[in-house]
């Protein structure tokens, strides 16, 4: 059986293939062109943190980009249309701690996959959430935000990464997608329930235990500092936050 393996913030033509396969997803889900894409992700570039995962020839076969404590993608965008909420009051309402909160701006997989893989596609799925819960985990982020497809949120939901709306949002369509939703997720307390609630789900998707065929990197491989961050002002710019089908 072919393997894959997920790495964390690559660099040189593994950095270039998640970005490739980043665009792909928003061309194939969204209608979004690799022109429209890159606009969307300029201001973000040099701040954005990657897992990908990748198969034995260095092909990417999904992704996770992750926007580390001082570049709030989704807080911009939820100050615009279709939301036009005070994103500040937001945060301030739903207690969030700005100074260990991740932005998850994108996630997928990719479209095509070769046919020894279409198979493990849900699996391949648990192994992106995997990768997205040891960042969180070994770089002691206290909250995700994102902006969700519904249906996508439907399906974290299901494996206990639970993320609720932020305060004054609500779903609506957004640059290709029919519903979709800025969120947040308190990391321990939903830890703690999907423990308590979905052992079997707190088992694969945050211990990693069963990831058949997806080799993982020992934790200190997901800590974050290898380049410094850049600070993005939350307000003023223009961006999306969609994260890609997962299946």
């Amino acid at each position: 059986m072919s393997h894959l393996r997920l790495v964390f913030d690559p660099l040189g033509h593994l950095l270039d293939g998640i970005r490739a396969c980043e665009a792909e997803i928003f061309r194939r889900e969204y209608g979004i062109s690799n022109s429209e894409h890159l606009a969307e992700f300029d201001a973000y570039e040099d701040a954005s943190v990657f897992v990908g995962l990748v198969g034995g020839d260095d092909e990417v076969y999904g992704m996770v980009r992750l926007l580390p404590p001082g570049t709030m993608k989704t807080l911009v965008q939820l100050q615009e249309p279709p939301w036009s909420v005070d994103a500040y009051r937001s945060v301030a309402a739903a207690r969030i701690d700005l100074d260990s909160t991740w932005d998850v701006a994108t996630m997928g997989l990719r479209s095509g996959l070769r046919p020894e893989f279409k198979s493990l596609r849900v699996r391949h799925s648990f192994a992106l959430y995997h990768g997205l819960i040891q960042a969180a985990r070994v770089n002691q982020a206290s909250t995700f935000l994102a902006i969700l497809d519904e249906r996508v949120r439907r399906l974290l939901n299901s494996v206990g990464i639970v993320m609720h709306a932020l305060p004054g949002a609500t779903p609506q369509p957004f640059e290709g997608s029919r519903s979709s939703t800025p969120v947040y997720a308190t990391v321990g307390p939903m830890l703690d329930r999907q423990r308590r609630e979905l052992p079997d789900a707190h088992r694969l998707v945050t211990m990693g235990i069963g990831l058949t065929g997806v080799s993982v990197p020992p934790s200190e491989a997901f800590r974050h500092g290898r380049r410094a961050p850049v600070a993005v002002s939350a307000v003023g710019a223009r961006s999306s936050a969609l994260v890609g089908d997962l299946w």
